[in-house]
């Protein structure tokens, strides 16, 4: 009798067999894009994050997450079923309102049916209800609508997909296929329409898009993890997670990515940086979480020291649903030095198993893990 994982979906509750009809993310994998941009059925967990820091023509500023998951269930099926639930399909859209202090918050799941969730590369399109990402050559449009706000925002790369990792992998624990397959679009220039309570801004600035497919990642005696994204005005990126051992200890599968003013990447191992949490923090009142929302970075072999604040403290996705874990995912600033030269920038940070361990196996990022 194989094992099986359960989770709620709506009022249903699925069950499906364990990782063993799924691939493992190992190394020597050959990227192709714009292929790899789009789904990869044979990997249980699979998403794809936009965020970014925009500003509206009078100054306003925001933050913005659009998310889509997919979760593989069961694909042992012999004959197609419109209803069968062979994957399914969850979402998040977020806005912070940095200059109104105000966060919102929205989450959905469905099963692909007749065309209500899914991913496809024909069509050069991810969507889950009418919250969409479409590509048109290397342009994407990010579309979302909500009883809140909405979101029409293209999207244009000034670099080439990145590559995480070594190898084709990035490791986030010791054993074959404790790894992702892990791509990011790290300077996205973005414009469009953000609508919040009815009020229209015509925004611009930058964002970022992280792809990530994987069955399996984290290690028993790993808790969670937290990521930033930095987007540097000297026209550099940056990408660091810190992998969260159960007793607090920084795991030695800790890891990141600088990317240099023309697009190339260089891989940082966990010896090359440190990510220190300041006396910040923050409260939920709904999850009882504690998050440092305050943080020092140093990168020596880049002569880098960047600190970490953000304008906004409440940017907590709690799960209403119960069918992810809650995150602090929000927009940052950076302040710092790189050598002799002051440096500034916009970002996210991730923050997650900060009210629970991150589930293991089939568990991903944000609750389906980065």
């Amino acid at each position: 009798m194989r094992s099986r994982h359960v989770v709620w979906f709506g009022m249903l509750i699925l069950a499906w067999p364990a990782v063993g009809q799924y691939q493992q993310a190992t190394p020597g994998y050959h990227y192709e894009f714009p292929r790899d941009h789009f789904n990869h059925e044979g990997f249980q967990t699979e998403w794809w994050y936009y965020t970014g820091n925009v500003t509206a023509e009078d100054g306003h500023r925001f933050g913005f997450e659009l998310t889509f998951f997919r979760q593989g269930v069961d694909r042992s099926n012999a004959k197609p079923d419109t209803w069968a639930v062979e994957d399914i399909y969850l979402a998040h859209l977020a806005l912070s309102d940095i200059d109104g202090s105000r966060f919102y918050h929205q989450e959905r799941t469905n099963r692909a049916g007749p065309g209500i969730a899914g991913i496809s590369a024909t069509e050069k399109r991810i969507w889950n209800g009418n919250w969409s990402a479409s590509w048109e050559d290397d342009q994407q449009r990010l579309e979302a609508t909500q009883e809140q706000l909405s979101f029409s925002l293209f999207l244009d790369p000034e670099k080439p997909p990145v590559i995480h990792g070594e190898n084709g992998i990035s490791q986030k624990a010791a054993g074959s296929g404790h790894a992702s397959h892990y791509t990011s679009l790290t300077r996205l220039n973005a414009r469009g329409t953000i609508t919040v309570e009815g009020r229209n801004y015509a925004i611009s600035g930058l964002a970022w898009m992280d792809h990530e497919f994987f069955t399996e990642q984290l290690a028993e005696d790993q808790a969670g993890w937290d990521w930033i994204s930095a987007q540097l005005g000297d026209g550099t990126e940056l990408m660091l997670y810190r992998m969260r051992k159960k007793d607090g200890a920084m795991d030695s599968f800790s890891s990141g990515t600088f990317v240099d003013t023309h697009g190339r990447a260089s891989h940082l191992r966990g010896t090359d940086f440190s990510m220190i949490p300041g006396r910040d923090v923050w409260k939920s009142a709904e999850t009882g979480a504690v998050y440092p929302i305050q943080w020092s970075v140093s990168v020596p072999k880049l002569g880098l020291q960047l600190e970490v604040r953000t304008q906004l403290k409440q940017q907590e996705l709690a799960s209403r649903s119960g069918a992810a874990p809650s995150y602090w995912e929000g927009a940052v600033e950076f302040r710092g030095r790189q050598a002799d030269a002051a440096v500034d920038g916009v970002g996210y940070l991730e923050m997650t198993g900060y009210d629970r361990p991150v589930a293991l196996g089939n568990a991903g990022r944000s609750g389906v893990s980065r």
